[in-house]
């Protein structure tokens, strides 16, 4: 007989089923994947040698858990998460309102039910994935909601006495019972109902409008948390942080090969977009280092954090431009340009927290300023790097590129170029191969027109072009033909 066909308290003691708490379940279950070598946080990223370590640790303590960190660092998705390491069904009795162990009943119902029915008390089998409550923190929520309260209209039609608790209506923790409950953004709950919070977590009895109603809660609380919150709205109270296990720091990728797996693996594109836009490496590249510089900004609000989700949505903001100019110009297929990136200036715009200096520059002015610095970064990665002060009549691999713009009229690449054109028109620019086939041998073919962009962009960087950008696309010449031409 399969468990969850058992449908009585007599056949589940036949059965010989075990009580389990959900800490020991997540403990017992954690273990088992550990020796068989299972990865419990599929998709997470990053974390391998800092974060999950800690988790597992706690999980192991049976800790309740507080995951402080800066926004967009997967805290919410590994709560998510440590679903898949609680039994895959458990029994309940059937009607609980609050899960009731039919081995250890604690509600005043199944108590009842019980003690009326014996062993032909019903019970139902509640799935892993039903085992999982989330409330996001905010000023609003109320005693009554998170935890109960008396309510007037079941003591009416019932013709109970208030004295009476089946008057109480539970709130959202004790209809959590023997689940994972996850309060998201903690110190934004006000101070009084972290308060309330006490006793569930150490003593295990609540107490509803006088009612000492001594329930030992079965629960994993799992807590999230920015530092930026400490200051700007509230903050956790020290008697809660007390009762709080374990508290593990989350953090942003190390790496841009790990940003560029968050981005890829959570970017939600069409899947004509993946098959008509082709994105070079240093493309994806460049997204990600937008965020790193970002992160290191003098206008941008550190303390705020950058979340991962400037990445993913920057990079479906890239795609969609390059599909759009591709429609537009009637192309089948396209491959990204680094004109292109002035399409995610809105996903960057949206998502960053200026300081006082950034917010009178503007977001637009700020982001631009990233698209450079992240340009800068990398340029000497891939090419011979260009040093401010340069001996005078010393010979550099840029020479011959920047004769050209200086003994021609400009470049201009202009943003409703279809594929062939703005080809033909990086071809124009012959010291451009030169360059390549010296310090990039071995490109891929559809790479190298989005590098021989990525050179003369990398050249405006340090000062050796100039450029300027108007409403059809771009003008690149050299930095004095501004004063020469009166332009």
């Amino acid at each position: 007989m399969k468990i969850e066909e058992i449908k009585t308290l007599g056949e589940l003691k036949k059965a010989g089923y075990q009580s389990k708490s959900i800490k020991d379940e997540l403990r017992d279950n954690l273990i088992e994947n550990i020796k068989n070598k299972v990865t419990t946080f599929e998709g997470i990223h990053g974390y391998e040698n800092t974060v999950i370590p800690e988790l597992e640790r706690a999980i192991l303590s049976r800790h309740n858990i507080n995951l402080l960190g800066l926004r967009g660092q997967a805290k919410t998705r590994l709560a998510r998460m440590m679903v898949n390491l609680l039994d895959e069904y458990i029994p309940v009795v059937k009607g609980s309102e609050i899960n009731d162990d039919p081995l250890q009943p604690i509600s005043r119902y199944a108590l009842e039910l019980i003690a009326e029915k014996g062993d032909d008390t019903p019970i139902t089998w509640l799935h892993r994935e039903d085992r999982f409550a989330e409330k996001l923190a905010t000023p609003d929520v109320t005693v009554a909601d998170i935890i109960g309260d008396v309510d007037p209209i079941k003591a009416a039609n019932l013709k109970l006495s208030y004295a009476d608790d089946r008057v109480i209506h539970y709130g959202m923790i004790p209809r959590a019972n023997r689940c994972i409950f996850v309060i998201n953004e903690l110190p934004d709950l006000q101070a009084r109902i972290q308060v309330a919070l006490f006793n569930i977590l150490q003593e295990g009895d609540i107490q509803i409008r006088g009612f000492k109603l001594r329930l030992p809660l079965d629960m994993q609380f799992v807590f999230t948390a920015n530092p930026e919150d400490y200051t700007n709205r509230g903050s956790i109270v020290t008697p809660l942080k007390d009762r709080i296990g374990s508290q593990i720091l989350t953090h942003y990728p190390d790496t841009i090969d790990t940003a560029r797996t968050i981005t890829s693996q959570e970017a939600k594109l069409d899947s004509r977009q993946t098959e008509s836009v082709y994105v070079p490496d240093l493309a994806k590249d460049l997204l990600e280092q937008i965020s790193f510089e970002a992160r290191e900004s003098e206008y941008v609000d550190v303390k705020s954090g950058v979340s991962a989700r400037m990445s993913i949505t920057a990079f479906e903001n890239l795609l969609s431009t390059a599909e759009r100019r591709a429609l537009l110009s009637g192309d089948e297929k396209t491959t990204v340009r680094l004109s292109d990136f002035i399409g995610v200036i809105p996903a960057i715009t949206g998502k960053v927290e200026l300081v006082y200096e950034g917010e009178q520059e503007g977001a637009d002015f700020v982001a631009n300023a990233l698209m450079d610095e992240a340009i800068k970064t990398l340029f000497p990665k891939y090419f011979p790097k260009i040093e401010k002060l340069e001996k005078q009549g010393e010979e550099t691999p840029y020479d011959d590129l920047i004769s050209w713009f200086f003994n021609g009229d400009g470049f201009e690449l202009l943003d409703d170029f279809d594929d062939a054109a703005y080809k033909a028109k990086l071809d124009e620019v012959k010291p451009l191969d030169a360059l390549l086939a010296d310090y990039q041998p071995d490109i891929d073919k559809r790479d190298v027109y989005f590098e021989k962009e990525f050179i003369l962009w990398g050249l405006v960087q340090f000062k050796k072009l100039s450029k300027y950008r108007y409403s059809e696309g771009l003008q690149i010449k050299d930095p004095y033909g501004s004063y020469i031409t009166g332009l």
